[in-house]
């Protein structure tokens, strides 16, 4: 509105541009942690493709092992990207 940017030219790659994680990677996986099964509105835009894995574990007892069991299910998953699937 105050004439700065044409909103014809404001596409997905300028919005992503301004974010404070430009030049970043979006995340391929996301853990939460204390089995809470939300993302509070964390890096919302970010992560349209991010797999989620909630586990029960609290923060200081999220250990290694934890941790290598969320690499092997998210190693599992069929990552399609929004497309459906057979097509």
């Amino acid at each position: 509105q105050a004439g700065v940017i044409d909103p014809d030219m404001i596409d997905e790659d300028m919005f992503a541009g301004e974010l404070l994680t430009a030049g970043f990677p979006d995340p391929d996986l996301l853990i939460r942690t204390s089995g809470e099964q939300r993302i509070s509105n964390f890096l919302l835009y970010q992560m349209a493709y991010t797999e989620f894995m909630f586990v029960p574990e609290h923060w200081p007892e999220f250990t290694n092992d934890v941790l290598y069991r969320c690499f092997m299910d998210f190693m599992q998953r069929d990552r399609r990207f929004g497309a459906i699937e057979g097509k």
